[in-house]
Formats: structure tokens, C-alpha cells, sequence
């Protein structure tokens, strides 16, 4: 896996920094050509002639660093990288990816790549725990970084807690299982929906639900990031618009259908992250609807069942946010659909569904097999998705990308 890989590892000012040297001896002895950059405060922990006597290559320290081969050309090493590693990552360097400052040649590598990029956080455990912390790395995973760690230990601090780099073995193997599935799904079209519709009751009012379009977004955004052409029907979110997906922007459940409708026929896989309404009004008024003192009732019909109806050979996934009963009824969602599986989770939980950027779901297939996952971020449950869409796929199939 690892063998003749270009992999760049990012060293920043941690007390952590002593042990990228170990990884980047176990990558070169595993066959990778690595490539590291060392921060200037890197610098002040580890050597780069440690780096460079490990790796037989040059290290890079600084913008403008004429002592090394690469020198401002440097950036190439962003494109011929097939991952780039940042271990460890201090919250000084998470901000600044998240902000997009690019003021160091480490961070200008990693904004210019393509590659997957895997971040290791280390920091005293306030500092990890921080809100502003927490939501630079959230902005990170949601733009398709991906994060181990931090593990729990001893610090620098001489106290233990959370904010320990992450064991080195599980960081080498979380960069085989980046490298693995970086490009899994490449040749395959996965058409993605996401967001609440919205049904017209006049001009200006509409009933809809409390979905962010979030979870949508991040399987949408990650299945592109492993290498399929991606279709993205959406409902009106708030989210900036994913590059290179090819969106579709709908309004209500009847628009959603006709879209999914006329790409289904050229799809691999349909992944109903959406959050359709099961109501619409029976009649919407042509005007705005005046206020008065007799309140106001409203005939409701239902809304087109989209998976239910969509028909095609392809693998089929849906969405169940429950607020009771959660397996049973997701189950049935699974069967009346005629799902491969089905992703449920509880609503009524304050860290999980609408809104939040984490998710604490359940998977059921249509063998009845049901795994509970932990806590974990809505990119991560989206790789969770796409691991199971991957392997549903035929190994044999022509891997040739598909054209609308």
C-alpha cells in the first residue's frame, strides 16, 4: 500500500514533533518517498538533518529556504503528493488552514494540493478542547480533511488528559486506509441529495423541517473526494457551494423526484440524504395569505415517495431521523423501499441529526445486520456510508466513467 507512494509530512512546533521522526521512518522503510516540511517551530524541537539522514530527501524549513533543492518551487510537491500528513498539528496550524492563511510553505503545500490531507492534532487538552479549536477542525472535516486523534496521556504540561498525538502505529495505519480508499470509488457516478424541501402554502410561506443539508453536503463532498463524479440534487441550504460536483437545485419534493428521475437511469449508486417532506398543501394560494382572527386550516396531501418509487439498477441508500422506535422503524423504511441499507438516527439527541456537525447513527442492511456506530463527525459517518456503497459494487464490473 504504502510502496512508491509520494506522501509529504508536515512537522509543527509540538513537543510531539520527536515522534514524526518515527513516522517518517516508518513510511521510508515501508517503501513511500517522503518528503518533510518542517515549520520554523518545528525547528526548534526536532533537527531537519534528522529528516533528511531518515528519508534520503531534503527538508524543506522556510518560504524561501535557498539552502533546499526545491526552493520556491517547492509547490510541485504539493501536486506529486498522493497525501499529505501534518503530525503533529498544533492549533496555531489547524487556524490557519481553516482561515486559509497560507503564510508558510507548509500550509501552502496543503491548500494547493489535492491529495487527501490527514491531520494529527497535539495540544494541551484545554487548548483541543477550546470552541474555537474545535470548530477550525470542524471546518477542516467538513471541507474533506481527515483527522485522528488526539489520545489521551500524559503531556507536557506533566498533567494527563486529551490532547495526546496519536499513537504512531495508528497514524500509519490511518494513512493505508486514506491511501486505500482515496480513489475507490473512481469511474463510479453517485447521485447525492440533501437538504429539507420545501412545499408553497402562498407566495411567501412554505412548510419544510429543520434539516441543514450538512450530511448530505459531506457525502456528497467526501464520495467526490474518493474519486466519483458526483451529482448533487439539492434543497435551499445555507452551506457554500461544494467544487467540482454537479449540482441541482430544487425546491420541493415533486422537483426533487423529476431530478432524481432523469439521472437515476445514469447512476451507480443514489444516496437520499435528503430530508423530503411527507406533506405539501393540497392547494397553494396564488396570493399571500392576509392575517385574521379565525386562525387558519390547511388541507395537507402527500408528498411523492422518491425511493420508493425510483426505479433502476443501482445500489440504493436512504436516510430514516426518527424520534422513537428507531431500528423497527427504520426497518420498515428499509423494506417498503427496497433499500441495500438504511442509515437511522435518533433526533432527539442534542449532539446528533439537524444542525449539528456530528452524527450518532445506525446502519441496517437488508440482511437485517445492525451496527450501531459511536459519536463521530458528519464526514466520518459519510465515509461509514461509502465504505459499505464501495464494497456493494462489483469487483468485476468496468470501472469506465459514466456520462449524463
Amino acid at each position: 500500500m504504502l510502496r512508491d507512494k509520494s506522501i509529504v509530512l508536515g512537522v509543527t512546533g509540538s513537543i510531539a514533533a520527536y515522534k514524526a521522526a518515527e513516522i517518517a521512518s516508518q513510511l521510508t522503510q515501508s517503501g513511500a518517498k517522503v518528503n518533510v516540511i518542517l515549520t520554523e517551530e518545528a525547528v526548534q524541537f526536532v533537527s531537519p538533518i534528522t529528516f533528511r539522514a531518515i528519508t534520503g530527501s531534503p527538508v524543506v524549513t522556510g518560504m524561501f529556504d535557498l539552502t533546499s533543492e526545491f526552493s520556491i518551487e517547492h509547490v510541485s510537491l504539493a501536486k506529486a503528493a498522493d497525501i499529505v500528513v501534518v503530525a503533529p498539528a498544533t492549533a496555531n496550524i489547524i487556524a490557519k488552514l481553516a482561515a486559509g492563511i497560507a503564510d508558510d510553505m507548509l500550509c501552502c503545500t496543503v491548500l494547493a494540493t489535492k491529495a487527501p490531507v490527514l491531520i494529527a492534532p497535539a495540544m494541551e487538552t484545554n487548548m483541543y478542547t477550546n470552541p474555537v479549536t474545535r470548530d477550525n477542525l470542524a471546518k477542516l472535516e467538513t471541507r474533506g480533511f481527515v483527522t485522528i486523534g488526539p489520545a489521551t496521556g500524559w503531556l507536557a504540561s506533566g498533567k494527563e488528559g486529551l490532547g495526546r498525538l496519536a499513537d504512531v502505529n495508528d497514524i500509519i495505519n490511518s494513512i493505508c486506509h486514506v491511501l486505500d480508499r482515496a480513489a475507490d470509488l473512481t469511474g463510479r457516478h453517485i447521485v447525492v441529495t440533501a437538504g429539507g424541501t420545501q412545499e408553497p402554502i402562498d407566495p411567501v410561506r412554505y412548510i419544510c423541517n429543520r434539516s441543514s443539508g450538512k450530511m448530505g453536503y459531506a457525502v456528497a463532498e467526501t464520495a467526490r473526494d474518493r474519486g466519483a463524479r458526483v451529482t448533487l440534487i439539492t434543497a435551499p441550504t445555507s452551506l457554500p457551494e461544494p467544487v467540482d460536483i454537479d449540482i441541482i437545485r430544487v425546491g420541493t419534493a415533486e422537483e426533487m423526484r423529476q431530478a432524481v428521475e432523469n439521472v437515476s437511469s445514469r447512476t451507480d449508486a443514489l444516496i437520499m440524504a435528503a430530508a423530503v417532506a411527507d406533506y405539501r398543501p393540497k392547494k397553494t394560494a396564488r396570493g399571500k395569505i392576509k392575517r385574521g382572527n379565525a386562525g387558519l386550516t390547511l388541507e395537507l396531501e402527500c408528498t411523492p415517495d422518491i425511493l420508493a418509487s425510483v426505479k433502476g439498477n443501482f445500489i440504493k441508500v436512504g436516510f430514516a431521523a426518527e424520534t422513537s422506535n428507531l431500528v423497527e422503524n427504520a426497518r420498515g423504511k428499509l423494506k417498503q423501499k427496497r433499500l441495500d441499507f438504511i442509515v437511522a438516527n435518533d433526533i432527539t439527541a442534542s449532539d446528533s441529526g439537524f444542525g449539528t456537525d456530528t452524527n450518532r447513527v445506525t446502519i441496517i442492511d437488508r440482511k437485517g445486520k445492525v451496527d450501531r456506530l459511536p459519536l463521530l463527525t458528519k464526514q466520518e459517518v459519510a465515509n461509514k456510508v461509502l465504505d459499505r456503497v464501495a464494497m456493494l459494487f462489483p469487483k468485476t464490473r468496468s470501472r469506465r466513467p459514466s456520462k449524463l
